[in-house]
This record gives structure tokens, sequence and C-alpha cells, in this order.
């Protein structure tokens, strides 16, 4: 294929400097856009007397064709290209002749891959969201059906006070809907177009910047034609927010790793997404989770890669920012494939409630209630911390739980335990006076409930 360079080089580009400069097996799956973004060019090229109407003819129906056996696979891409924008160029010419050496006028590679790459990553941003919204739906229905299921919280990986499973999950939807803003904020900002910014410094031809951007859905232009070219901010902002959605997976993995083992047993997860072992029979392995939470790094490895590539660079366009979409594409790659198959993972998991509320029990997590009686009683806080905390070192060594002891007992330690001591360890009660905001009793849990409902039918 000729290059589109050809003219200023009197010698042929040696293979193997061909084959390193490439970056077709990359930028290939951008296609579409780099179609699209080159209909609306050359509406544009006519609405403003630099193409001819005849032109403009034969290239909507070349591009369009193209595109059409491109999607149907009668059209294969050429490896030997340099990238997705000279193979369809070359495809074009061949199909329409001089009218599609006419399509390039007043735009350059540096702002036609920009104006691609922005296009790609706001349609895959949204299939991202898509899927967050599936794996929040399915958080939703666990939660929504266990809001009576009682469970140990947790501080340092130590029992800590009593909640229910349903708070613990919506957790980690909120986590996920700052996930969804996040994106949809980086989006916002990126959604601007560089097209007409040509290769650094605008064009001599009299363009109009503003219908292109409509065109392609854009909400403006970029206002500085060097920052339009050379910006790579907006790759940098995505992959931060990915990272972000992984390290949440990552941390919620590791609950479920931890919820599915013998030693804590709060949750069995359905045959279809855990592995057996090749010598251990009784193996049923998390391997989903795992796998999710070892692809985090992968994740993180491409965000810094990407700031690394672009600490150094002078303005405006470098080569060096060809390396943006591997990063990119491999981080929204992983993202998608872990999304995709934790919702159905967290849908189809069986939480065991007896063996949550056994935990809740034996970890003595009423201990702060008990102490909060005495208070309430007129006993000094720090008074009753240390009572209670003596009383749990004798139920520990005696091996019993605090619902086991006798009032006599109680009362042998101090005369303000009543009857009602009984009512105020008990776990669900424990549970249900957590009225504060965002708390866990029940009133709370069905507002998060709400909001996340409201959530979801908003995207």
């Amino acid at each position: 294929m000729e290059k589109l360079w050809a003219g200023r080089a009197q010698a042929a580009t040696s293979k193997i400097a061909d084959d390193f400069n490439s970056s077709i097996h990359i930028d290939c799956r951008m296609y579409r856009q780099d179609i699209t973004g080159s209909l609306a060019h050359a509406a544009m090229l006519a609405a403003k007397g630099i193409l001819s109407q005849a032109d403009l003819a034969a290239i909507t129906t070349g591009l369009e064709g193209i595109l059409a056996d491109l999607d149907s696979g009668a059209l294969a891409i050429d490896p030997t290209a340099e990238d997705i924008h000279m193979f369809v160029e070359a495809e074009l010419t061949k199909r329409i002749g001089d009218a599609g050496k006419r399509l390039h006028t007043a735009r350059s590679r540096n702002d036609q891959v920009a104006t691609d790459l922005r296009l790609y990553l706001r349609d895959a941003c949204a299939s991202l969201q898509g899927q967050i919204k599936a794996l929040l739906e399915a958080i939703y229905e666990q939660a929504k059906a266990n809001q009576d299921a009682i469970m140990p919280g947790y501080t340092h990986l130590q029992r800590a006070q009593p909640v229910c499973f349903a708070h613990h999950l919506l957790a980690w939807a909120a986590m996920l809907q700052r996930d969804v803003t996040r994106l949809q904020d980086a989006v916002a900002r990126m959604n601007y177009s560089p097209l007409g910014c040509c290769a650094l410094a605008g064009t001599t031809y009299d363009t109009d910047r503003a219908m292109t951007a409509a065109a392609l859905g854009f909400d403006g232009v970029c206002q500085n034609s060097m920052d339009g070219v050379s910006d790579r901010d907006f790759c940098v902002e995505i992959l931060s927010a990915l990272a972000l959605v992984m390290m949440h997976l990552s941390r919620f993995s590791e609950e479920i790793i931890l919820w599915s083992s013998w030693e804590f047993k709060f949750v069995e997860l359905d045959d279809g997404f855990t592995t057996g072992s090749s010598i251990m029979p009784q193996k049923k392995n998390p391997d989903m989770a795992e796998l999710v939470r070892g692809k985090t790094g992968r994740v993180y490895g491409d965000l810094m890669g990407t700031l690394t590539m672009l600490k150094g660079l002078p303005l405006a366009y470098n080569k060096d920012m060809q390396e943006d979409k591997e990063a990119i594409f491999d981080a929204i790659d992983t993202v998608s494939q872990c999304l995709g198959v934790f919702a159905p993972m967290v849908r189809t998991m069986k939480p065991l409630k007896a063996n949550m509320y056994a935990a809740a029990q034996k970890g003595f997590i009423n201990a702060t209630d008990l102490a909060d009686y005495l208070t309430c009683k007129g006993m000094p806080f720090r008074s009753a911390y240390k009572l209670t905390g003596q009383l749990v070192a004798k139920c520990i060594a005696e091996g019993k739980v605090l619902e086991d002891v006798s009032l006599e007992e109680y009362r042998s330690l101090s005369e303000l335990f009543d009857q009602d001591v009984y009512e105020a360890i008990d776990l669900a009660a424990c549970v249900a006076r957590r009225t504060s905001e965002g708390g866990t009793g029940p009133a709370s849990v069905t507002a998060q409930l709400q909001q996340l409902e409201t959530f979801l039918a908003k995207m």
C-alpha cells in the first residue's frame, strides 16, 4: 500500500520499521468511528463549497459501502496498512477514484485519530455503565431479599458490630454508583471535538468545526488546536475511573472469597462461577473472584503506563501517543470482562443466613449495646465499658455468649441489670436500634434501597 506521505521520502521504509510503526492491529477496532467522522467531515466540506456535491455523493456512498462490508465481514482489514485511517482512505480511493483523495482536505491524521478515539471511548463508557447497572441490579435484588439476615460487621477483619447483610451489600452499591458518575463526568469533559484542529495549527480553508461537532454528537469544539491534537487527559481520566471500578470489584472479590470459605461460610457460590481441583475432589474454588482481584493490577498498569508515556511530551502531537490506545483498550476490555462475570456471580450466590447469625453471636458484637444499656441506666460509659469487657472475657473462658448469661449472673456484677437486658443485646434489636441516616436499621436500609432504585431508573 502506498504511504500517504509518499513524495517526500525517496526510499521505502524498512519492513522492520513498518511493523514497528504500524498500529492497525490496535486501532482497527475504531473503523466505525473513523468512517462516521469522515462522513461528517465530507458533509461539512461540501456545505462550505470545498467539495463538490458529486464528490460528496461518491464519498458518502463509498464510505457507507466500506462500513457495511466491514460489518458483514465481506471486507477484511489489510494488516499491512499503517493504521485504520490509511486503510479506510486507501480503500475509498480504490472504490471511487480521485474523489477519495479529496476527503482528507482540511484535516490531519492528528485530529482524525483524536476524534475517533473520543467517539470510541464515548461508546465504550456507555457500554461499561450498562454493565455496572447490571451489577447494581444484582446487588439490589440480593439486598432486597436479605434485609432480615444479620451478620457481623468488621473492622480490622475482627467482628465489630451487627449489621444486616443488605446494608453490607449496599455499601458496594454506593461505590459503584460513584463509578458510574465518574465515567459520566469524564465523558462530559471529553465530549468536545478536535476535528478541524488539523496537524496542530488549524487550516487555511474556510471550515465549520461547529457543524462537524454537532453532527458527531459533541457538545462543542476544542478551543485550542494544539491542545486538541495533543490532549490525552481524557484517556487518563477514564483510566483512573476504570482503576477505581477495578479496585471496588477487587475489594468485593476479597469479601466473596472470604465469605465462601469454610472458615466463614456466609455465602455459597453457584457452581457456574466456581471451579474444582485436579487432585482434591472436595474443592469448590472462587476462581472468578480471584481472577477479578488479579486483573485489577493490569488496569492499574494501564493507567500508570499512560501517565508515564505522557509526562515528558512537548506540544503538539508525538508518535508516543500511539501507545494510548493499547492501554485504554486493554483496560476497557478487562473491566468489561470482569463486570460481565461479576453481575451473574453476585445474582446467583446464596446467602447462608444461619451461619452469618451464628458468627454474629460468637463475636460478642452486641457488647457495645450492653455497655450502652448500662450507660442509659446511669453508669458512666467508661465504667460500663470496663464491666462489659470483663463479662466478655468471662463468657469466652466459659464458652458461652452474652445471651447465655443468666440474669442472676448479670445482677451479681451490677444491680442496674434487669430482665430488659436480653432485649438490649438481642442482635435483631441491636440492628433495629441503629436508626441514624445511612445506618443498618430497617428504615435506613429501606431508604438506601429506594435511593438505589431511583438511581437505576435514571440510568
